[in-house]
């Protein structure tokens, strides 16, 4: 027995054992294999960031622009696809597109610049103006049982709200008309959903809320003692993330002459607006007309005396110590629908 276990023919053993097969030629199969493979996942990753870029992505709180879109048909025809993220208030929907998670969405404008003075990527491109606010649309409410008549009277007690809301910085606005200190009343923040069963329970004083909220609490027997619409502007917003701005303006054009025209016709259909509005929010249909007729807002212009009014409402949560940003308050806009060219 020799070593050498290799065998053939007699002319194949005179020219002795083939030569082996050069590593890099063996290779190359698995080169090849590895390659394809990361190239069906990159064009399927390119597919997938493709088709999400192709959609909007738009927030809507409860009671707000989803209904108001799939109830007037304004969305028909749009040549992209809308995809939908309800969210219970302000502060959680302004979170989303800092995070980039939504593109767009409607809020006041006192939540808007609480988290646009946080350092939040995101600008005001459209305003929506409610000057006339309706009585109860935004309210400080108190139980039934309640012996406050005024805020003076909830001194040393609770009231509730969601940091940074409309309902924040109407607590903020009545105290100091009547002399009083943020440090006066005890300011809990809660969810609204959260701040509802509370209330029910008896477990605050009061509550600072907006539409749908009051018109529900105001139908189980809760009171008006201070009504926004003495101290707030009405001002809201459609804010979009800064990377939205700088990838999807068309589409957020698109959708901002779409949004308008579906406002201007909720005013002359408001039954059928109450309609989809109960059906997509679970709200009575007695709640969801008390919603649309105390959300009488229209288009509006960002102007020099918007931007004036705002730069009070930034103060007023300064005062409050509540902001420590230095953000350029009149930086906060990219009005598009004006025209504006700007981006972030």
């Amino acid at each position: 027995m020799t070593d050498n276990l290799w065998s053939g023919s007699s002319d194949e053993i005179a020219a002795g054992p083939p030569e082996p097969m050069p590593r890099r030629r063996r290779a190359w199969p698995l080169v090849l294999l590895v390659l394809a493979l990361i190239g069906a996942a990159l064009w399927a990753w390119y597919a997938s960031a493709a088709a999400a870029d192709s959609a909007l992505h738009v927030g809507s709180q409860r009671g707000g622009t989803k209904a108001l879109m799939l109830a007037s048909g304004a969305l028909d025809g749009a040549p992209y696809t809308v995809e939908w993220s309800e969210f219970p208030a302000a502060q959680t929907l302004l979170e989303a597109i800092g995070a980039g998670a939504v593109d767009v969405g409607l809020a006041g404008d006192a939540p808007f610049q609480f988290a646009y003075q946080s350092g939040q990527p995101l600008r005001a491109i459209a305003t929506m103006s409610a000057h006339q606010r309706p009585e109860g649309s935004l309210a400080i409410l108190v139980p039934r049982t309640s012996e406050a008549r005024d805020i003076r009277d909830l001194r040393g007690r609770t009231i509730a709200t969601t940091r940074g809301s409309i309902g924040h910085y109407l607590i903020l606005r009545a105290l100091a008309a009547k002399g009083m200190k943020p440090s006066d009343v005890r300011v809990t923040f809660l969810s609204p959903g959260d701040t509802k069963a509370a209330f029910d329970s008896g477990a605050i004083d009061a509550w600072s809320t907006w539409t749908p909220y009051t018109g529900a609490a105001l139908a189980s027997g809760a009171r008006v003692i201070v009504d926004g619409k003495a101290y707030l502007s009405g001002y809201s917003f459609d804010v979009a993330s800064d990377r939205a701005i700088a990838t999807k303006r068309d589409m957020l054009a698109d959708f901002l002459r779409r949004e308008a025209r579906a406002m201007a016709w909720a005013q002359t259909h408001r039954p059928q607006y109450a309609a989809v509005l109960a059906r997509e929010t679970g709200l009575p249909l007695n709640l969801a007309l008390f919603h649309i007729e105390h959300l009488a807002i229209t288009r509006g212009t960002i102007d020099d005396a918007l931007r004036a009014e705002e730069r009070g409402v930034v103060a007023t949560f300064r005062d409050a110590g509540l902001l420590a940003g230095t953000r350029s308050t009149d930086d906060a806009y990219r009005p598009l629908d004006q025209g504006d060219a700007a981006t972030p």
